[in-house]
C-alpha cells in the first residue's frame, strides 16, 4: 500500500514559502507569476507578470526620480531668463506640494507592489502543494466564476476598499505629511518648503507662544461646546419625547410633527435666517425696543458671553428634535410589564424613571451619544454660519467661539496656514479617539452587550 501523502493546509507564512517552495516558487521571487503560469494558470499568471513589468516601468520613469526628492521637497525656484528675442522667460522651478504628493503617492505604489509580491509568491507555493497532494488546480474561467460565488465577498469589497485608500488614506497621509513641514505663507513657504520635524506641534502645545494660547483657548471652548451641545439636547429631548409619550397627552403625532418640523427644513438656511434675526438690528432686537422691554440692543454676536450661550441655545433648537425621535423609539420598546411591576411595588413616577426608563435609555443610547459629542466637535455648521467664530479674537486668528474644526477651517482657507491646519487636524483625531475609544469601552452597551438581549 502506498504511503499516503501529508495534507499541507492552504494557509501558509511567507517563510515557508521561501523555504519549501520548488524552483517554480523561487523563480517567482524575481518573475512574478511564474509560479502560476508554471501550473497552467496562464491568465493569473500573465497579470501578475504585467503589475511587475509596470511596477518596473513606473519606477524608472517617475517612482526613482520621486522618492529622490521627497528627502528634499525640491530646491530650484522659479527663474527669469532672458531669451534670444530680448524677452524674459520664466523657467518653473520646483514645486514642493507636487513633489510631497508625488513622493507619498510613490510610497503607496512600492506597498502595494510589496503586497502583491507576497500574496503572488504564497500562491505559487499553495499550487506547488496542490499539485504535489493531487488536488484540483482552478482554470482561469473556475477562479472568475469564484468571484461570482464563493469568493463574492472579494468582488463586493475591492471597489470600497480602493475607495477608501484613493480618498481617505492617501490623503490623510498626505495631510499629516504636511505637519512635519513649513508649508504655510510665513516667509513666503508656499511654493518652496522643507521639512522641519516636530516643529509645528512645538508651536501648537506651547502654552506661551501665539498659535499655543490660542489653541489650548479653542480646545477648551470646543470641549465645553461639546458637553453642553450633546448632553442638554439630550436631556431635554429625552425630557420632550416622555412628556408627549405619556398616556395622558393627545394629539402626539401632531406634537411631534410641530418638532420635527425644523428638521425638513434644510440646516443652513434656519442658521442664517437666526443669524440675520440676531443681528444688532435683528427683528429680535427690534420687537424688544419697540415692546420697552430693552433699551439697547442686546449684543448677540457682539460680546462673547452671550455668542457662546447663544449658539449653545440655538443648537438645542436644531438638535432636541432629532434626539426626540430617537428617544421615542426607545420608549416604545421598553417592556409594559416592567411598568406594571415597578407599579405594583409601590413605585413613583421619579422612581420608575431613575431605576428603569433612564438605565435603559442610557444602554441604548451610549454608542448615539458618543457619535453626537463627535459630531458636535466637528459641528462646522451651527458655530461658522451663526457667529463665524467672533465676536473678538483670542490671537491673530481664532476666534471666541471658534471650535477646532472651524480654526482648521480660517488657517488654511483664510489664513495659509497649512501646516499648522495639518497639526490641528491631528490634534482633533486624536482627542476624538481617546474620548471615542475610553468612553464606549467603559460603557455598559460594551461590557455587558448580552444583557439588552
Amino acid at each position: 500500500m502506498a504511503k499516503e501523502r501529508t495534507k499541507k493546509p492552504d494557509t501558509v507564512s511567507l517563510g515557508r514559502a521561501i523555504a519549501e517552495g520548488d524552483y517554480k516558487v523561487k523563480l517567482s521571487m524575481i518573475l512574478m507569476g511564474f509560479g502560476c503560469m508554471a501550473r497552467k494558470q496562464i491568465g493569473k499568471g500573465l497579470l501578475i507578470l504585467l503589475f511587475e513589468i509596470s511596477f518596473i516601468y513606473f519606477m524608472l520613469a517617475d517612482g526613482i526620480y520621486n522618492l529622490s526628492m521627497f528627502p528634499s521637497l525640491g530646491w530650484r525656484e522659479q527663474t527669469k531668463v532672458l531669451n534670444d528675442a530680448g524677452f524674459y522667460e520664466y523657467q518653473a522651478g520646483d514645486n514642493s506640494v507636487i513633489i510631497l504628493l508625488y513622493g507619498v503617492a510613490t510610497l503607496f505604489v512600492i506597498a502595494a507592489f510589496i503586497v502583491l509580491w507576497v500574496v503572488q509568491l504564497k500562491l505559487a507555493y499553495k499550487l506547488q502543494v496542490r499539485e504535489e497532494t493531487s488536488r484540483h488546480i482552478n482554470s482561469l474561467k473556475e477562479d472568475i466564476t469564484s468571484l461570482f460565488n464563493q469568493n463574492l465577498h472579494m468582488t463586493l469589497m475591492t471597489l470600497p476598499c480602493l475607495g477608501i485608500l484613493f480618498f481617505n488614506i492617501v490623503p490623510l497621509v498626505f495631510m499629516i505629511s504636511m505637519a512635519f513641514t513649513n508649508y504655510s505663507k510665513e516667509k513666503d513657504h508656499l511654493i518652496l518648503f522643507d521639512w522641519n520635524g516636530l516643529t509645528n506641534f512645538g508651536r501648537v502645545l506651547n502654552i506661551q507662544g501665539n498659535i499655543g494660547k490660542q489653541f489650548w483657548s479653542v480646545l477648551l471652548w470646543t470641549i465645553i461646546w461639546a458637553v453642553f451641545a450633546t448632553f442638554l439636547n439630550y436631556i431635554m429631548g429625552m425630557i420632550l419625547a416622555l412628556i408627549i409619550n405619556r398616556k395622558n397627552t393627545h394629539f402626539k403625532g401632531f406634537w411631534r410633527f410641530c418638532f420635527v418640523l425644523s428638521i425638513a427644513v434644510p440646516q443652513f438656511v434656519s442658521l442664517l435666517i437666526m443669524h440675520t434675526m440676531l443681528t444688532q438690528q435683528g427683528a429680535v432686537n427690534v420687537i424688544l425696543q419697540n415692546l420697552g422691554l430693552i433699551d439697547t440692543a442686546l449684543p448677540f454676536w457682539q460680546n462673547p458671553i452671550w455668542a457662546r450661550v447663544t449658539v449653545i441655545v440655538i443648537n438645542l433648537w436644531v438638535g432636541i428634535p432629532y434626539t426626540m425621535l430617537q428617544v421615542t423609539g426607545i420608549l416604545q420598546n421598553i417592556p409594559s410589564e416592567l411598568y406594571e411591576a415597578a407599579k405594583m411595588d409601590g413605585a413613583g413616577a421619579f422612581t420608575i424613571f431613575r431605576k428603569i426608563t433612564l438605565p435603559y435609555m442610557l444602554f441604548v443610547t451610549a454608542p448615539y451619544l458618543i457619535t453626537t459629542f463627535t459630531g458636535n466637535i466637528n459641528n462646522f455648521n451651527v458655530i461658522y454660519l451663526l457667529s463665524g467664530g467672533g465676536p473678538t479674537y483670542v490671537g491673530d486668528t481664532a476666534g471666541q467661539t471658534d471650535l477646532l474644526v472651524t480654526w482648521l477651517y480660517k488657517l488654511t482657507i483664510e489664513k495659509q496656514y497649512y501646516n499648522i491646519g495639518a497639526v490641528i487636524g491631528i490634534m482633533t483625531f486624536i482627542v476624538l479617539s481617546i474620548v471615542a475609544l475610553v468612553t464606549y469601552r467603559n460603557s455598559a452597551s460594551y461590557k455587558n452587550e448580552e444583557a439588552f438581549m
